[in-house]
C-alpha cells in the first residue's frame, strides 16, 4: 500500500520520479563503492596476515637472541650496553584517501644513515647474540609500521563497508520500493480521475445534445 500522506498530483508524481531516478543512481554508485571497498579490504587482510606472521617471527627471533645474550652476559653489562642508544627514529604520519576512507600512512627516518648506529655499545664485552637481537628488531621495524597501517586501515574500511552496506540496503529495500509504490498509487489515482472526468464530460455532452434536440423539436412544432 502506498503512503496515505502522498498527494495524488502531477507535481508530486514528477517529484517522486526524480527522487526514484536519484535513488536508483545512488544505489548503483553505492554498490560499486561497496564492492571496491570489499576488494581492497580483502587485499589488506591478506597483507595484514602475512605481515603479522613475519613480524611475530622477527620478534620471536629477537627475544630468543636476547635470552641467549642475557644468559652469556652479566645483567650489569647488558644494562650498560643498552642504556644510551645512538640511533633515533622519527615517525611521520599522514593519510591517503581510498574510496572516501582516510587511511593512515606512516613514514620513518633515522637520525643518521649509518646502519651500524643501531649498536649503542662496543663489541669487546658483548656477545654476538645481543647484536643479532638488536639487528632483528631494527630489521622488523618497517614491517611493524606497515602492519600498524594495515590493521588500522582494515578497521576503518570495515566500518565504512558496514555503513555503505546499510545505505545500500535502505535504498534497495525501503526507499526505492516505497517510491515505486507511491508512483504507482499516484498514477492510478490520476488515471482514475481522468476517466471520471471523461465520463462526466460525456454525460454533459449527452445532456447538452438532448437539450438541443428538445429545443429544435419545440421550434419545429411551433
Amino acid at each position: 500500500m502506498a503512503s496515505t500522506q502522498v498527494n495524488p498530483t502531477r507535481m508530486e508524481l514528477t517529484r517522486l520520479k526524480k527522487k526514484l531516478a536519484t535513488a536508483v543512481r545512488g544505489h548503483k554508485l553505492l554498490k560499486d563503492k561497496r564492492d571496491e571497498l570489499m576488494r581492497q579490504f580483502l587485499d589488506l587482510v591478506r597483507e595484514n596476515m602475512a605481515l603479522r606472521e613475519k613480524v611475530e617471527a622477527g620478534i620471536r627471533s629477537a627475544n630468543k637472541n636476547f635470552v641467549i645474550a642475557k644468559a652469556g652476559m652479566s645483567e650489569e653489562i647488558l644494562n650498560v650496553a643498552l642504556m644510551a642508544p645512538k640511533q633515533e627514529v622519527f615517525l611521520n604520519t599522514d593519510t591517503k584517501n581510498i574510496m572516501s576512507v582516510d587511511i593512515p600512512v606512516f613514514e620513518y627516518k633515522t637520525r643518521t644513515a649509518d646502519s651500524n648506529d643501531i649498536y649503542s655499545y662496543g663489541f669487546a664485552f658483548t656477545s654476538g647474540d645481543l647484536d643479532g637481537a638488536v639487528k632483528s628488531l631494527a630489521d622488523i621495524l618497517p614491517d611493524m609500521l606497515r602492519l600498524a597501517e594495515c590493521e588500522k586501515s582494515c578497521q576503518l574500511m570495515a566500518s565504512e563497508i558496514e555503513k555503505t552496506r546499510r545505505r545500500v540496503n535502505a535504498l534497495e529495500h525501503v526507499i526505492i520500493p516505497e517510491t515505486q509504490k507511491n508512483i504507482k498509487y499516484i498514477t492510478m489515482k490520476l488515471d482514475e480521475n481522468e476517466r471520471s472526468t471523461q465520463i462526466r464530460l460525456m454525460k454533459v455532452k449527452d445532456m447538452m445534445l438532448e437539450q438541443a434536440h428538445h429545443y429544435s423539436e419545440k421550434l419545429y412544432t411551433e
